[in-house]
């Protein structure tokens, strides 16, 4: 019990001191993405700094792609693939809204239920695929902490993805939005 106690100090310490891991916020107050593996397509970390403001979008489901189909089926929906892109499309829109990009995202939730055309298993890889048209682009060069899950089910039984996002705005973006530009 000490020994927990202990180490729930040194790590609430580490908090406020600005420094968990060896990871310290950026002294500008910036946002400080942490990569880990160089391969990897998400991020290890993410420090934010005190004073961001933070954006947190409910789970987002895909909208219907092909309303010829049979309503409520997977077809109407279209594969893994295609409910991500409607999905990240969503999220674009709702950020958009806020007036923010994709780029300010840090992390995502990723619910994936099994498809019955791959066995019951997820498609990790028409996710991947999806994924990667949105994030870590020349256009939006940011990467995100993520975790994705396989889940048994999802509110409609055609829904194969459903996302939540984690968005965050730092004071020092909004103080430099400001400020004029230019001489």
């Amino acid at each position: 019990m000490k020994q927990l106690i202990a180490a729930v100090g040194l790590v609430t310490m580490g908090v406020m001191m600005g420094n968990v891991a060896g990871v310290q916020a950026h002294p500008t107050g910036e946002i400080k993405r942490v990569k880990g593996d160089a391969q990897s397509p998400i991020l290890a970390s993410v420090v934010v700094p005190a004073g961001s403001t933070l954006y947190y979008l409910s789970g987002q489901v895909p909208a219907v792609s092909d309303p010829s189909k049979p309503p409520g089926s997977i077809e109407a929906y279209g594969d893994t693939k295609a409910q991500a892109i409607s999905v990240f499309t969503k999220i674009q829109k709702l950020l958009t809204d806020q007036g923010l990009t994709l780029g300010d995202v840090v992390k995502l939730t990723v619910y994936l239920v099994g498809d019955p055309k791959t066995g019951g298993k997820l498609d990790f890889k028409g996710f991947s695929e999806a994924y990667a048209q949105f994030f870590g682009t020349p256009s939006q060069p940011n990467l995100v902490t993520r975790t994705t899950l396989q889940v048994v089910a999802l509110a409609n039984p055609a829904y194969l993805v459903e996302i939540e996002a984690t968005a965050v705005k730092s004071a020092h973006a909004d103080a430099h939005a400001d400020k004029p530009k230019g001489p």
